[in-house]
């Protein structure tokens, strides 16, 4: 027995000087915790059998490319069906619902692509927020599913109907919701977040893909939006505009989509269509460029994470199967490249990549600038998978056009 223990002491001991956390950790928004695509839960199996991962429940969901998050033992499931937007609250054991919001939508598709929400929610204090694809913004009790408050962005800030829909998740932190509107007469907007109160607009940009990130430099807090035109740092108190660069394709029908990432005083941006990624170091309220390039990873949509310096992404438009890569954050060096990989997404769960791929194969990776060193593949869904997972208490939630399902990494 003292053994055994001290075996179990070791094992802590060597866990706690790593700095893994072996609590549970829920993923309350877009990327997770920090938007930044990272987990640091209960530590994942090395590997898995032939057969995959244990799988724990799946069920028939709506319409939608939002992917789920989860919060405690509630997954927050935002969807379509029928002629309402949805939001549902599941038990995270068994996926069986606890509540439902809905109201009505006639979004529709101009490309004939899916009809029901783009936008990933986020929970905070609480509450969850969802911005459906026409632009409708709802605050929902997590506890109860009732409707707290909710706004018509499009109608009372002058929206024009995009390519794809409303996509960006909003920014929650500090009692305020802030979201990239694209409207006349408000292109980023905050709200109150108890009350659902306009507190300010800041710009005339047309909305993008991408979803805002808060960040702090040199000990100020700012926002950050990836807008149709580009980067936009803000004061998130005041809207008061601190840096812009401007950042995207000469291509009328072109979007950005990826997420900025932030790493210390360092910006990485990237799209597609001709436009190519920067890195740009924040000095104040002027931004530097380290370096810049078409040839170096081109995001389309999925946002890159970072590991020990190194960035990993997908290059190239989703529909001519983009290259995966590894990528110096510093300099721009390709330290390796797989070709013809095809789109997905990718999540960094300690030294490991967690691939998603659009076909609903589940990989995972070692996160190294040596090459791409696969530990485990499976089939967990059937494609086209396009909306991003969520990875929480060592589980891996993730849906495609009409199933989702939870498989156990631990």
């Amino acid at each position: 027995m003292t053994q055994r223990w001290l075996r179990i002491f070791g094992v802590l001991l060597a866990v706690w000087a790593a700095g893994i956390s072996l609590v549970a950790q829920d993923w309350p928004q877009f990327l997770g915790p920090q938007r930044d695509g990272t987990y640091t839960g209960p530590l994942m199996a090395d590997g898995w059998p032939v057969s995959g991962p244990t799988r724990v429940w799946e069920r028939e969901v709506g319409a939608g490319f939002a992917g789920p998050v989860v919060v405690g033992d509630r997954l927050i499931l935002f969807h379509r069906v029928g002629r309402e937007e949805v939001v549902e609250a599941l038990a995270t054991e068994t996926g069986e619902t606890i509540w439902r919001y809905d109201y009505p939508t006639s979004y529709r598709d101009d490309f004939g692509f899916d009809e029901g929400p783009r936008s990933v929610p986020v929970v905070v204090d609480g509450r969850v927020y969802t911005f459906g694809a026409q632009g409708q913004l709802h605050a929902v009790d997590l506890e109860t599913g009732e409707r707290i408050w909710s706004r018509d962005t499009h109608a009372r800030y002058d929206v024009r109907k995009g390519f794809f829909g409303a996509a960006g998740s909003p920014l929650v932190e500090d009692g305020r919701v802030i979201a990239n509107v694209g409207g006349r007469r408000g292109g980023i907007v905050a709200f109150d977040a108890t009350t659902g109160e306009g507190l300010w607009t800041a710009t005339n940009d047309e909305a993008s893909y991408s979803s805002p990130v808060g960040a702090t430099f040199g000990g100020r807090r700012h926002a950050l939006f990836f807008t149709r035109n580009g980067l936009v740092g803000l004061d998130p108190e005041s809207g008061d505009v601190l840096f812009q660069k401007r950042w995207r394709s000469r291509i009328g029908s072109s979007v950005n989509a990826a997420t900025p990432l932030v790493v210390g005083n360092l910006v990485f941006i990237s799209a597609s269509y001709g436009t190519g990624a920067a890195v740009l170091r924040v000095d104040g309220e002027v931004l530097v460029d380290e370096w810049m390039g078409d040839d170096i990873m081109s995001n389309h949509y999925a946002t890159v994470v970072v590991h020990d310096g190194v960035i990993y992404g997908y290059h190239g438009r989703q529909e001519y199967s983009p290259s995966l890569r590894a990528v110096d954050l510093r300099t721009g060096e390709v330290y390796w490249s797989e070709d013809q990989f095809g789109g997905g997404t990718l999540t960094l769960a300690g030294d490991r990549l967690v691939i998603l791929r659009e076909s609903g194969e589940l990989m995972l990776a070692a996160a190294s600038p040596d090459g791409l060193t696969l530990f485990g593949r499976a089939q967990i869904l059937p494609g086209v998978v396009r909306a991003y997972p969520a990875l929480a208490d060592g589980r891996f939630y993730a849906r495609n056009i009409d199933t989702l399902v939870a498989v156990d990494l631990r």
